[in-house]
């Protein structure tokens, strides 16, 4: 056997991140802002992991399509105000049942996944849905302590509008009996300022059985305009 003591010549690794390939990738995606990663690479026969690691880098990064409520400068001070009051007021061990419908749109969905805008800076872009298309509305509560639902609107297993009536019938004959099964003694209940919840019978209903702890508009401790992602059911579910 034979070898040798001499150090091994380094040579340099060649990357495909050039300064040139760069500037490849970024007038490419100045110009089709929409494509994927992926047809981009093909493109500029650059590999996928090539491209990802030059916008990775600080060149520009993809903004997904989030769905949220859009919001005035009135309502941020609003939310900003709920949020103090809730945190000065609510008790520190309060067992919090925070509530909200979810409407499924029958039609289809966005696949925010796919939804991209590859872009340095926010395009402030909106997807537009139909306001009015066949749905299904779906309820929940959540808590520290476990979650109540899912329940669903509907009378002969077709989806109906959340009205005033159905939002009572639901909180006596479903919510109601579910926390009593859970025996967790006084909680708070939280929901937002639709209708059929702000309506004077189900406020009625609701101080009845939260009386000094209740989370709404006109309630006990106020909560927002258009902010359902203050809650958890927005983000957790």
């Amino acid at each position: 056997e034979s070898g040798s003591v001499v150090k091994r010549r380094l040579t340099a690794v060649r990357t495909a991140r050039t300064p040139e390939n760069v500037e490849r990738v970024r007038q490419s995606f100045l110009q089709s802002p929409r494509h994927s990663a992926r047809k981009h690479a093909a493109a500029l026969r650059l590999s996928d992991r090539t491209v990802r690691r030059i916008l990775h880098n600080g060149l520009q990064f993809p903004y997904k399509l989030t769905v949220v409520q859009e919001l005035t400068d009135r309502d941020f001070v609003a939310r900003q105000t709920a949020c103090e009051v809730l945190l000065e007021s609510l008790p520190h061990d309060a067992v919090t049942f925070f509530s909200d419908e979810a409407h499924f749109h029958l039609s289809g969905c966005v696949n925010k996944q796919n939804m991209r805008y590859w872009s340095a800076e926010n395009p402030h872009e909106f997807h537009q849905t139909p306001l009015h298309c066949e749905r299904v509305t779906v309820w929940c509560a959540i808590s520290s302590v476990g979650i109540i639902g899912p329940y669903f609107f509907e009378e002969n297993e077709r989806a109906v509008t959340v009205n005033a009536t159905r939002y009572r019938e639901m909180i006596e004959e479903f919510f109601l009996p579910h926390l009593e099964e859970m025996d967790v003694g006084d909680v708070w209940f939280q929901q937002d300022g639709a209708t059929a919840h702000a309506a004077r019978a189900s406020m009625e209903l609701l101080r009845e059985h939260f009386p000094d702890r209740l989370i709404s508009l006109r309630g006990d401790l106020p909560w927002p305009a258009r902010s359902p992602d203050l809650a958890p059911c927005d983000f957790f579910l």
